[in-house]
C-alpha cells in the first residue's frame, strides 16, 4: 500500500511539474516578441476554399449581434454602440465564446447583406484592437477554434471587402496560425490539443502556398487522432459528447481534403469509421446521449447533421471495453453502464466519479439518469456534478470513488484532473435464461474503506424487468466487523418527467412515465426513500428531480438486491 502511495505521489508530482512546465512555454510563446511571428508559415497569396462548417446557425441571433446584445454562455451584454471586445467580460465563459468567433455561423444563416457587413465589421475590430493580445483569445484551444471559424466562415467575412481588408485578414489568420503551430507540442493534452492540430489541418488545406504545413499538420493530426480515439471509437477522455463535437470538424476536414486532390490520412478515415457506431451506442430511445463523464444538453441538430453520414445503420453494439462501457438492449428497453476506470491523469480534466453507474430507458422515455453537466456554468457546477452522489451507483461514508485536484494552486497550474480512482475492475458478460447478464466491481474505495463494491444487471429477453443487485465485501480478511467504515447511499437518480410515489410496503415505488408506461422500482427487504436532486444536463439548465435511495452498512446488509419491472404499457 505504501509502494502506492509514494507512486501516486510520484505520478501527480511529474504532472504538476509538466503542466508548469507547458503553461509557461505557452505564456513565452504568446508574447508579442517571440520569433514565431515572423518564419514559420509563409503568408498565403489567397484562400483557395472554404470548409463546411456543419453546425447550425440561428439567423434571429444575427440581429441581435446588430442591435449590440452579445449573449453567450447564459449571460447577455448590450455594448451601448461599442465593440463587444472592449467592454469587460460578465464571465470567462462569455469571453471564451466571444473569442472563439462560433457566433459568426448564425450571421451566415441570416445571408442578408447587414449582416456580412457586420461580421467584417467585428472582425476587423478585433484586429484594430489587437484581441489576439487578450489572454482568454490567447489561449491556443480557443485561438483554434477561432482559426478554424474564420477559414469555414471566410466569403461571409471577405465578401464586398475591400483589398486593404482582405490583406490586413491574411496577415492575421497567419499570424495566429503561426502561433498555433509553435505552441502546439506545448498545449494541454486532451481535446485542446486535438483542437489545435484540427485548426493547422484546416489551415494548410485552406491557405495556398503550404505544402510544408500541409506535411506537419497531417502528421500532427495523425498522431493525435492515434492516441484520442480508442479502438472501439470512444474518445480517451470518455466523454460522449466529445464523439458529436469531433465529427463535425472530422467530416468537413475530410471533404477539404477531396477539395484540394489530396488523400485523407489513414488515421483520419479510421477515426471517424471508429466513432460513428459508438453515436449509437450513447444514446436512448429519445436520442439523447447518456450522462457520463462531463456530458451535458444534447445538442439535438448537431446530433442530427451528424448521424446523416452515418452509412451502416443497424443496432448498436453492446460492448465498449477500450472506452469502459456496457450497452444492454431488449424490447424497447435500454440500459448503459459505466464499468471502466478513469482516463489517464493528462486527459481526465471532465472525468466524473462515476464507476458502475447505469442510466436506464423505456422507448423514448428516459426513467434512470446520471446528473450530468449544465451546457453553461460548468465551472459553478463542476464539484457537485463529478460526485459519486451526482450518479445512479453507490456511495461508501458519504464519498466519492475519485479523488480530484480542487481548486487551490494546484488547480490553476494544472486544471481539475482525477489524481486517485479505481485501478482494478472486473468486467464479466453472459447470458443466462436468453437473458443479458452483466457483473462488474471497482476498487475505488479499498485504499480508504477497505471495501470493493460489485454490481450486477440481468436484462428479461422482453426487456419487461432489470434486475440488478449491489455487493459490498471486505478486499482484505473475510467478513466486516462492525467497527468497520462501512456505511452505504445506493442512488438511483431518476428523469426529472418521471412521477414516483411509494407503495404501502415502504421497500416499493411506482414511477410513472410521461407516455403513461408505468414501471415498479423494488428492493425486498430494504427501505427504499425517495428524496430530492437535480439535474444538471438539461437544456433549460439545472432541473430538480427526485431520487430513490437505498441506506445501510455493510456488516449488516452486504447484498442489496433490486428490480425495475414494467406494470403497464402506453396505449398506442
Amino acid at each position: 500500500m505504501a509502494r502506492n502511495i509514494y507512486a501516486d505521489r510520484g505520478r501527480l508530482t511529474r504532472f504538476v511539474l509538466d503542466s508548469a512546465w507547458r503553461r509557461l512555454r505557452t505564456r513565452l510563446i504568446a508574447h508579442r516578441w517571440y520569433p514565431w511571428r515572423s518564419r514559420s508559415v509563409a503568408v498565403p497569396s489567397r484562400l483557395i476554399f472554404a470548409p463546411h462548417d456543419l453546425r447550425t446557425g440561428d439567423p434571429t441571433r444575427a440581429t441581435e449581434f446588430y442591435s449590440g446584445r452579445f449573449a453567450f454562455a447564459g449571460k447577455a451584454v448590450l455594448t451601448d454602440g461599442a465593440s463587444p471586445f472592449e467592454v469587460d467580460p460578465p464571465s470567462r465563459e462569455w469571453a471564451e465564446e466571444l473569442m472563439a468567433f462560433g457566433w459568426l455561423r448564425h450571421m451566415q444563416a441570416a445571408g442578408t447583406s447587414i449582416a456580412r457587413a457586420n461580421a467584417r465589421a467585428l472582425v476587423g475590430d478585433w484586429i484594430t484592437l489587437r484581441g489576439h493580445r487578450a489572454p482568454v483569445a490567447l489561449t491556443p484551444e480557443i485561438a483554434a477554434r477561432r482559426v478554424i471559424n474564420w477559414l469555414s466562415q471566410a466569403p461571409l467575412i471577405l465578401q464586398d471587402a475591400d483589398p486593404a481588408f482582405h490583406r490586413r485578414f491574411i496577415r492575421s489568420l497567419t499570424s495566429q496560425v503561426r502561433y498555433l503551430k509553435r505552441v502546439v507540442p506545448h498545449v494541454r493534452d486532451g481535446r485542446p490539443r486535438l483542437d489545435c492540430a484540427l485548426a493547422l489541418a484546416f489551415a494548410s488545406l485552406c491557405m495556398a502556398d503550404q505544402a510544408r504545413l500541409i506535411r506537419f499538420a497531417q502528421k500532427r493530426l495523425s498522431d493525435e487522432l492515434d492516441r484520442q480515439v480508442l479502438a472501439d471509437g470512444g474518445h480517451v477522455g470518455r466523454n460522449p459528447g466529445l464523439l458529436t463535437e469531433l465529427l463535425l470538424d472530422l467530416l468537413p476536414l475530410r471533404q477539404s481534403y477531396g477539395a484540394r486532390h489530396l488523400p485523407p490520412p489513414p488515421a483520419l478515415l479510421n477515426a471517424i469509421d471508429r466513432m460513428m457506431p459508438m453515436l449509437r451506442f450513447f444514446r436512448h430511445g429519445d436520442g439523447v446521449f447518456a450522462h457520463f463523464n462531463g456530458m451535458g444538453p444534447t445538442p439535438a441538430d448537431w446530433l442530427a447533421t451528424v448521424t446523416a453520414y452515418d452509412d451502416a445503420r443497424g443496432r448498436p453494439v453492446s460492448n465498449a471495453p477500450y472506452s469502459g462501457y456496457q450497452r444492454m438492449e431488449a424490447g424497447g428497453t435500454v440500459v448503459i453502464a459505466d464499468t471502466g476506470a478513469p482516463p489517464p491523469i493528462a486527459f481526465s480534466h471532465e472525468a466524473h466519479a462515476g464507476c458502475l453507474s447505469f442510466e436506464l430507458s423505456s422507448g423514448r422515455s428516459r426513467v434512470v439518469v446520471n446528473c450530468g453537466m449544465p451546457a453553461t456554468g460548468r465551472e459553478k457546477w463542476r464539484a457537485v456534478a463529478r460526485q459519486t452522489a451526482a450518479h445512479s451507483t453507490a456511495v461508501i461514508e458519504d464519498a466519492s470513488s475519485c479523488r480530484f485536484i480542487a481548486g487551490g494552486l494546484l488547480g490553476r497550474l494544472c486544471g481539475s484532473p482525477v489524481i486517485e480512482g479505481p485501478a482494478e475492475l472486473h468486467v464479466d458478460r453472459g447470458e443466462r435464461g436468453g437473458a443479458d447478464v452483466l457483473r462488474a466491481s471497482h476498487d475505488g474505495y479499498v485504499r480508504r474503506f477497505d471495501l470493493v463494491h460489485q454490481r450486477s444487471w440481468r436484462l428479461s429477453p422482453d426487456g419487461l424487468r432489470l434486475d440488478g443487485e449491489d455487493l459490498f465485501r471486505i478486499a482484505q480478511g473475510e467478513t466486516i466487523s462492525p467497527e468497520h467504515r462501512d456505511r452505504y447511499a445506493i442512488r438511483f437518480h431518476l428523469h426529472p418527467a418521471v412521477q414516483p410515489a411509494r407503495a404501502a410496503d415502504g421497500h416499493t415505488v411506482i414511477l410513472r412515465l410521461p407516455d403513461g408506461d408505468q414501471w415498479a422500482f423494488t428492493a425486498p427487504d430494504h427501505l427504499v426513500s425517495i428524496e430530492e436532486s437535480i439535474i444538471f444536463a438539461s437544456s433549460s439548465g439545472p432541473r430538480s428531480t427526485g431520487q430513490l435511495v437505498i441506506t445501510g452498512r455493510a456488516h449488516i446488509a452486504a447484498r442489496v438486491p433490486w428490480a425495475f419491472m414494467r406494470m403497464r404499457a402506453a396505449r398506442v
